[in-house]
């Protein structure tokens, strides 16, 4: 499926030789965990931008809970409340159903910005599941921030076993937008432990 790139698709503004952290997901709904992530990824990777996106729904995820897709953007928007966090809900107006059309259509349309995608660990368990995960790696580098219970087990995962060559110190995260595809860090330090998943079950609970 080829995504056309001069479609109507609204992104958050740019400039050739921005860096860009896209960071995306159901956020369903968004909570102050997926702020902290992107606050990570600003300082440790030297990013300019970082975009949540806000993706119609998760293949790997059964979608009888999902709210729709503008509220889960408004209220992205509010958690995110950062001048350098954008919320975007992109993919959903490009027809786009995996991570691997979105990052290609993002490429080429923006040939000049340095892009890296950024997911957390929880999510690296269970990456040799997406639709062409390889692709991914390959189209940009890939930032992971550990989160609670998977510091030990996804560095041993399917995904990141096959990918172990192109891993890179995490002392050099800064420079990672500026390498080469494939190559990816994982980021170790204070981790939330807020998810959707449990914000779901509370609804009254804080975000």
């Amino acid at each position: 499926m080829r995504l056309d790139a001069s479609g109507p698709a609204r992104l958050p503004p740019v400039v050739p030789g921005l860096r860009i952290g896209l960071y995306g997901g159901s956020f369903n709904p968004a909570h102050l965990g997926h702020r902290h992530v992107s606050l990570v990824a600003l300082a440790r990777l030297r990013l300019d931008r970082v975009w949540w996106m806000v993706t119609p729904g998760n293949p790997l995820k059964d979608r009888g809970e999902l709210a729709a897709i503008e509220a889960r953007v408004a209220r992205a928007s509010r958690v995110a409340d950062h001048p350098r966090i954008a919320v975007t809900d992109f993919e959903s107006r490009i027809g786009a159903r995996y991570t691997r059309q979105s990052l290609r259509f993002l490429t080429r349309r923006n040939p000049g910005v340095k892009f890296v995608w950024i997911m957390g660990a929880d999510s690296l368990a269970t990456f040799h599941r997406w639709r062409g995960f390889s692709e991914i790696a390959r189209l940009m580098p890939i930032a992971i921030i550990d989160r609670p219970g998977f510091t030990l087990t996804a560095p041993a995962a399917r995904a990141a076993r096959a990918l172990a060559r192109w891993r890179i110190p995490e002392s050099d995260a800064g420079s990672l937008v500026d390498r080469a595809a494939p190559a990816w860090v994982f980021l170790h330090g204070p981790r939330s432990t807020l998810s959707s998943t449990a914000l779901r079950a509370k609804p009254d609970a804080a975000a």
